[in-house]
């Protein structure tokens, strides 16, 4: 039975040459070579932020009657934050479309820039997935990862991804605000203060959030700079000293894919910050609603930022928010 999966995983990685033409051709189960060979993939889109992790599916596969692996490892360019390992699991999908992971080596050593998978049992096929979390030095540079496996009748072989740029920005996912409690919003620290602590923070409160029914014109969730006309923070008493006037511009429509989390999306990367320009832009955003964005300048030109709403409730008058933030 390993044998049998063995075999189908070794004729499943490698890589089928085709001609594009205009007649169909037939296809053909390629003919194994008898030599040690591998294959790579990025499994994670998108741009690569410091903190975040990337993935990669590494298979390496040899003749059962060559040998058996014997380990894999990767070496990356800058060493990966804590957290960053390679899976010790083989993983093959099966007929229902489940990714299957089946043990066949120890658990993964990290070493500086290096990790690495010594083989505990007989295999001639496998598929390791490699996480490589993006350390804060590797801010604004580009990093890249040499794969490699070796075979117990002493070939090695060796893949090279890369090199990808990580970059600039930060992100933080999962902020709430409350209407009247944490409702003081720091592009700097990425966080919502309530106001005994926006007080203590004043120099650093950009946006105030709040939830407005009112009859007379279309408010609901706001942000809205602490320096705006009052006519735009209703009923608000700001804590001394927040007083910071924010550039800002409401879009919708932009589920930025990082922070919304939803099927479809696009992502927001270092060039769309890069290219903004919110010099005639107004200090308030009012008249949002879940899913939802507001760009944001700060007042001292240091950052700008991309909020998005994930949630915002009329019942509680809460939100929850996500930032990606850009450093000018």
């Amino acid at each position: 039975m390993q044998q049998s999966y063995i075999r189908y995983i070794s004729a499943a990685i490698f890589l089928v040459s085709t001609t594009i033409g205009c007649t169909k051709k037939e296809y053909k189960i390629p003919t194994p070579k008898d030599v040690l060979q591998n294959d790579c993939i990025k499994r994670t889109q998108g741009p690569n932020i410091v903190g975040q992790t990337i993935e990669f599916a590494y298979a390496m596969a040899i003749l059962p009657e060559k040998g058996k692996l014997t380990n894999a490892k990767v070496e990356a360019t800058i060493d990966g934050a804590a957290g960053t390992w390679m899976e010790n699991n083989s993983y093959y999908t099966n007929n229902t479309g489940v990714d299957v992971g089946i043990s066949v080596g120890s658990t993964s050593v990290t070493t500086k820039n290096v990790t690495t998978v010594t083989f505990n049992k007989d295999t001639n096929a496998a598929t390791l997935r490699y996480y490589y979390v993006i350390p804060d030095q590797a801010r604004g540079q580009s990093v890249s990862f040499t794969f490699s496996a070796e075979s117990s009748d002493g070939e090695t072989v060796s893949y090279k991804m890369g090199p990808y740029t990580i970059a600039n920005m930060d992100m933080k996912k999962g902020i709430n605000l409350t209407d009247g409690g944490l409702m003081y919003i720091s592009i700097a620290d990425m966080a919502a203060y309530n106001a005994t602590d926006a007080a203590a923070k004043a120099g650093s409160i950009d946006l105030v959030y709040l939830y407005r029914n009112i009859t007379t014109s279309a408010f609901n969730f706001a942000l809205v700079s602490p320096a705006a006309d009052p006519q735009y923070l209703p009923g608000v008493t700001l804590p001394t000293g927040v007083n910071r006037s924010t550039y800002e511009r409401k879009v919708f429509n932009l589920q930025d894919y990082n922070l919304a989390q939803m099927q479809y999306g696009i992502y927001i990367d270092d060039p769309d910050f890069q290219q903004l320009n919110m010099t005639n832009d107004p200090n308030y955003a009012i008249n949002l609603k879940q899913e939802a964005g507001v760009w944001v300048e700060t007042a001292d030109h240091k950052y700008r930022a991309y909020v998005y709403f994930n949630t915002a409730s009329t019942t509680t008058k809460n939100a929850v928010i996500g930032i990606k933030r850009y450093t000018l």
